[in-house]
């Protein structure tokens, strides 16, 4: 007999230009890249990601806010929950909507994007989607309880 199968989470990195998205796999473990959405339409863009949604069984939305480096607020956040607004009535009523704090995902993302031997000018077309998935990793993470304890020593692997 098969496990029920989990809901997927869906992390939007929002901008006005581009919109970001990541999905978690069937297990809720770990996020992958899915798309870039054009942003300038917020008509269609909200369409895309309900159509996005609903074909990829997506159970819980994790907005990322833009929150300020001493974590207020600002129209950045604003333009996130007004999008989320415009986007919450083309979802089914069980999609759960989360916001949560995206402070540096960007800049992570384009380190490891840079790790990856990617430059910025080359990176244009996945720094959003990697925004999200850093966005969405973080969220699984937190939900799962985190990773495995770093401070565990090599010496306990040794059994």
């Amino acid at each position: 007999m098969n496990p029920p199968r989990q809901s997927r989470v869906l992390a939007i990195d929002y901008g006005e230009a581009r919109i970001g998205l990541a999905l978690s796999d069937e297990l809720g473990m770990l996020a992958h890249p899915l798309e870039t959405v054009p942003g300038q339409d917020k008509k269609q863009a909200v369409a895309r990601i309900a159509e996005l949604a609903e074909e990829r069984g997506v159970g819980t939305i994790v907005m990322g806010l833009p929150l300020r480096m001493d974590g207020s607020e600002g129209t950045a956040v604003e333009k996130v929950r007004r999008f989320a607004k415009k986007l919450r009535p083309l979802l089914a009523e069980s999609v759960e909507i989360v916001e949560v704090d995206e402070r540096l995902s960007t800049v992570a993302a384009m380190e490891k994007l840079h790790a990856a031997g990617r430059t910025e000018k080359n990176s244009r077309d996945r720094i959003d989607q990697a925004a999200a998935m850093e966005i969405l990793q973080e969220y699984l993470d937190a939900k799962s309880g985190g990773v495995i304890d770093d401070e565990w020593e090599e010496e306990d692997w040794d059994d």
